[in-house]
This record gives C-alpha cells, structure tokens and sequence, in this order.
C-alpha cells in the first residue's frame, strides 16, 4: 500500500486515506449565509473525489465575520439546519467524511472577492471591520474597530456555538481558521496587534485569544469527531508571524486538545516577499512544524501530483495533503492519484464505468488502429 492511501487517526476519527480537500471559500451563499444549490453541488462532487476527507469553506460564526456578503454562515438556527440537510443529501451517496472549517474574518471582512478584493462599503451592504487593532490591511479597507475584552468574549463564545450547530448538522470535524491574516491569525501577527493588554505584545499575550477559541471549542466539540486549525508557518515578512512562533503557537493548540494544524502561510502584511510559486513550496513549514509540536499535520500549497502526496507523507513531511485547486480542475483528483499508485481506486457504483481498467483497453485499441 502507497504511503498517501494509508488509514489515519486524528483523534477519534479515521481516515481511509491523508488526502483532503481543504476549505476553498466559494462566495456564492445567499446574503443570508444559506447554501446554494452551487454549495451542494460542489461539496458533493468533492464528497466522490476519492479523498479521504471534505472540508467545507470557511464559514462565519457571526455575520461580521463574513470575508464577504456572500459567505456562508453558521450562527442562525436556518444556516444549521440548511447545513444538515446539505449533509444529509450527501450521506445518501458517498461516506467520505465531512468537515467544516469555522472562521472569522476580522480586519478583512466586507469584501467583495470577485470585483478585485475592493472592501463593500457599508451604503452597499458592507460593514465596519473589527480587529485587534485600528489598523487596516492596506490603505483600500476602512480602519477596523478595536475589539474590547467584552467583543473577544462575544466572538470565542460565537466560535463556540458554530461548533455546536456544526455537530449537530453531522459534521465529522471542525478546522478553526486562524491563518492568512483573518482574525485569529490576526492577533497572532505583529503587523496588525499592536495592543497593549494581555491580548498585545509578546507572544503569549498574542496567542491568548486563538487559546481560549481552542480551548472552548474543544470542551464544545465531541472527542470521537476532529478537532484542528489552520495557522501561519510564517507572514513572509521578517517582522511578522516565523516558523519559531508557528510551532509554539501549534504546541499550545495541541495542549488545548486540537487534533491536529494545517500549515499555510501569508495574508498579514501588504509587504510580504512570497517565495517562487514552486509545486509544494509551504512543505518545509509543514514539517518545521510537525517536528517541532509533535502535532498531526497537514501540509497545503501546490500540491499537484499522486507521487509528490506521496513523497510528501512517505518522507514524515506531513501526515496529510490538502489537494486544492488540482481538485477542483480534476474533480477525480483522489481516483486517478490511486490509479497513479496502483491501488485500487473506489468509484462510487453509478459511475464504475469511469475507472480506467473498464475502457483504456478499448480507447487504446482504437487509438492504434488494431
């Protein structure tokens, strides 16, 4: 068996496999944060994939946390049970389990991502950001409103109820989304907390908040499903978030019972230096910090073929791959990576005729003349 087709544990969930389709925000929900039709569609053609887990877009836990007018949310008792028949439609079809990833935009939310990730102002159905900080994230976005203590207990306490809805719409796991400068990933970063209480600072002063997020969710969410976050590796900036802070900050997520961290980076600092956009080119976070935490880790960015997944777990890099826009250009990414590797790939029944070793013979021989 190929190393990226093994089982996986993450806490009290198994996995068939360590590929997953992370969470790709799709901004097509209604301003009333229900799916669409498009939702179902698209988790549903992830859901048969062949990947070993399907995590849902980040989806805000209260309606000043949407990235945009359009997101999906999970604070209002029609979003959970839109949500719950989404799951249950998709049961009736495909096991492959199904997570959420939970989120709060902060200081990036009121954006309108096809039109040039212009901020919506607020005539237009926009709204005033909140943030650590009064700092914007660059000279576009209106300057955000500085969170009291009384706003961060408001929002751990709305992360807290999404889990709840989340686990009873049947999802298998929830993600914490505190990378790519949103809110968590926010107070982490020095270029947007520069705050002088026990929320600003040195680093356990700027990780307090995304602590008490874990902490809270974990007492929320049941043991038997996953619990993870996706954070920072590093703001690619020298100033902002590195890969020291990074493992502290995983380390400290794992004491306060997540399962596991997806390693991404960026998203703090208008002046980030991104590297050469080469295929796995955030791996070397990943297994900075695996190494360093001792946490189950998922590596994500420019993760393109079957043997480089592959290469990827066989080699302790990560435990998992999140296979992202190679999936959504190939909806079969997960089938063909087992084809690729030699396993057997599980077509669902209706569609068994697509696995290559009922028709590649007959294209072939006609291919040749023969």
């Amino acid at each position: 068996m190929s190393d990226l087709f093994s089982p996986i544990d993450i806490g009290g969930l198994t996995l068939p496999n360590r590929i997953v389709v992370p969470p790709m925000c799709q901004y097509s929900a209604g301003t009333d944060g229900l799916p669409a039709p498009w939702h179902h569609m698209h988790i549903g053609t992830m859901a048969i994939s062949g990947a070993g887990l399907v995590i849902v877009e980040g989806t805000a836990v209260e309606a000043p946390g949407r990235i945009s007018p359009n997101d999906l949310g999970l604070y209002t008792d029609a979003q959970e049970a839109a949500l719950r028949d989404l799951i249950a439609r998709i049961r009736t079809f495909s096991a492959t389990r199904i997570g959420i990833q939970i989120a709060h935009a902060g200081r990036k939310a009121s954006n309108a991502p096809f039109d040039a990730r212009q901020p919506v102002a607020v005539n237009e159905g926009g709204w005033v950001p909140i943030a650590p900080s009064p700092v914007p994230p660059n000279d576009l976005w209106p300057v955000p409103t500085e969170m009291t203590e009384a706003d961060i207990a408001r929002v751990v306490a709305a992360f807290v109820s999404a889990a709840g809805r989340a686990d009873r719409a049947g999802f298998d796991l929830v993600e914490v989304h505190a990378a790519h400068g949103y809110l968590i990933s926010s107070f982490l970063s020095p270029h947007a907390n520069q705050r002088t209480d026990r929320y600003g600072g040195a680093l356990a002063n700027r990780m307090r908040f995304g602590i008490e997020v874990a902490q809270a969710v974990r007492q929320a969410w049941p043991r038997q499903k996953a619990l993870g976050f996706r954070i920072n590796g590093t703001d690619w900036t020298e100033a902002g978030i590195g890969v020291e802070e990074a493992i502290a900050f995983a380390a400290a997520l794992k004491s306060a019972g997540a399962d596991y961290v997806t390693v991404s980076a960026g998203g703090n600092s208008r002046d980030q230096k991104l590297p050469t956009m080469a295929p796995g080119y955030q791996t070397h976070l990943a297994r900075a910090v695996r190494s360093g935490a001792g946490i189950t880790t998922m590596t994500v960015g420019m993760i393109l073929t079957a043997e480089q997944a592959d290469e990827i777990v066989a080699s302790g890099t990560a435990d998992m791959v999140g296979v992202a826009r190679a999936t959504l250009d190939d909806p079969r990414w997960g089938l063909h990576a087992a084809q690729a590797l030699g396993e057997e790939p599980a077509y669902p029944r209706p569609i068994w005729r697509a696995a290559a070793k009922y028709w590649a013979g007959y294209v072939i021989a006609h291919a040749s003349g023969t």
